[in-house]
């Protein structure tokens, strides 16, 4: 049996690639690794929570000790790294944490793996997970971001992340750590925390709050279904190649007024009103501080080397996204109000 941690796992993407590994390989031990902060819940996995082959540790990855334990336990064999902080408005208020928990967990994590595998890495990875923040921001047009793009981030958020990226590079040149590493796109789907845009505006239509939009709302992403990335995930984790680099994106260019456009025409509909009820919620705000104008993901090199490709039009993938939210209010109004917190072991 191969014993798998994943770090981040009671959150949003975690959650959704914890659940894929435990249901389709049983003969592996997942062990969900995560800190419980405010973006983790354990109510994302109430499904698989008594599988045999699911274990859950509350740890700091930011506690080298305790991750050397983990390692010594489990006899870990492989990792997929996803614990971040991952916020950009909060990594503007506070980046020493995003510091300390994405630049210095990860190194805790590489070093943890290196000692407990060192002799012998026949059959170990250490997977990275990254965002496709770390290339900074395109003008408009057709340039897509590729595995060559040159780093260039422009938030404590992406500068952190850019920053362990590097030192999982440098893990796999000086040690010869055997590595992989992904960077996506925005992700959409059910269990992402209301924080973030797209749960935060379906919840404010559903309670006629207003629709804070930055700017004009002229900010480009490319979105992706969050069941595709865990797939993709999957995916490069057994099939690619060692050492190497993949992209993971939807192919699927947004503006933020347009998305949010979209989101309001389909929650109104779902919710029985009017086409547009919704549309004078909008408002527009100040914008971010550094807010990059656009970002687009190039997949190209992970559909020709490994077969993968977006299974759901981004139309269909909202629908889905909307209705679950709209049908699973308890959970979301758990979070909003704190409780999920109540229902949590305490660390």
């Amino acid at each position: 049996m191969q014993n798998i941690l994943i770090t981040g796992g009671a959150g949003f993407i975690g959650s959704h690639l914890v659940r894929l590994m435990v249901n389709k390989y049983p003969q592996y031990r997942i062990i969900n690794l995560d800190k419980l902060t405010y973006a983790g819940n354990l109510a994302n996995l109430k499904d698989v929570e008594d599988r045999p082959n699911y274990l859950f540790e509350q740890v700091d990855i930011c506690d080298f000790v305790a991750i050397q334990a983990i390692f010594e336990k489990y006899d870990i064999d492989g990792v997929i790294h996803l614990a971040a902080e991952s916020h950009v408005d909060r990594s503007i208020k506070d980046p020493f944490a995003f510091a300390q928990t994405n630049v210095m967990g990860t190194l805790n994590l590489l070093e943890a793996a290196k000692r407990s595998w060192e002799g012998s890495f026949e059959n170990k990875l250490f997977y990275h997970v990254s965002t496709d923040e770390v290339y900074g921001a395109l003008k408009m047009g057709k340039d897509l971001f590729t595995e060559d793009t040159k780093y260039d981030p422009h938030s404590p958020y992406s500068a952190s992340k850019a920053s362990s990226d590097h030192f999982v590079r440098a893990y796999h040149d000086t040690y010869g750590l055997p590595i992989k590493i992904s960077n996506c796109s925005n992700n959409y789907g059910s269990y992402q925390f209301p924080e973030k845009l797209i749960p935060l505006f379906i919840n404010n239509i559903r309670h006629h709050k207003s629709l804070p939009v930055y700017g004009k709302g002229e900010n480009v992403r490319d979105w992706l279904f969050v069941d595709d990335h865990a797939r993709a995930i999957d995916l490069i984790y057994h099939k690619g190649k060692v050492g190497d680099v993949y992209n993971i994106g939807g192919f699927n260019e947004w503006t933020n007024i347009d998305l949010i456009k979209v989101l309001i025409k389909v929650t109104d509909r779902l919710l029985g009103r009017e086409e547009g009820a919704s549309d004078k919620l909008i408002t527009y705000v100040t914008d971010r501080a550094g807010h990059d104008l656009r970002y687009a993901i190039d997949s190209t090199k992970l559909k020709n080397e490994l077969g993968w490709e977006p299974s759901l039009q981004f139309e269909e993938g909202v629908e889905k996204t909307v209705k679950w939210y709209l049908e699973n209010q308890e959970w979301l109004d758990d979070i909003n109000s704190g409780a999920y917190q109540n229902c949590q072991p305490k660390g």
